[in-house]
């Protein structure tokens, strides 16, 4: 048992003497450049496993700085859920930003809903007005 932990501690000393000789965020930017000379997006994880594999041992959150400032910007995510799609801006109380949906607005929409007896139909009205209005 304590053979495995000095072979451990040794294994790690190594690592990170190999490590300390090398421009960290130079190799980075050189395996960035070469993915993105053949094409392939340059991603953190994938860089940290090409260096590892060299030896050096580098952070997810450094690949992303070193990256970030070379001009790659992480990719956007998208919208989840049915609200940002049917709603577009936040549900805000009356008096807010142009654009936005108030609880006013909301509640005029609950009053024309029942009216027309359902969603459906209140749809159904408001597209045949805007084939009106065109």
């Amino acid at each position: 048992m304590v053979e495995k932990k000095v072979e451990k501690k040794v294994e790690k000393k190594v690592e990170k003497n190999v490590s300390k000789d090398v421009n960290k965020s130079a190799e980075i930017r050189k395996v960035a450049s070469g993915m993105k000379e053949r094409g392939e997006k340059p991603r953190p994880v994938v860089i940290i496993a090409t260096l590892k594999k060299q030896g050096i041992v580098v952070s997810s959150p450094q690949v992303s700085m070193v990256l970030k400032r070379m001009g790659f910007r992480p990719r956007k995510r998208r919208a989840s859920g049915v609200a940002a799609v049917a709603i577009p801006g936040a549900v805000r109380k009356a008096g807010g930003r142009a654009g936005d949906i108030s609880v006013d607005d909301l509640i005029a929409a609950k009053r024309l809903v029942s009216h027309f007896g359902g969603t459906e139909r209140a749809l159904a009205a408001i597209a045949a007005l805007r084939r009106l209005e065109s």
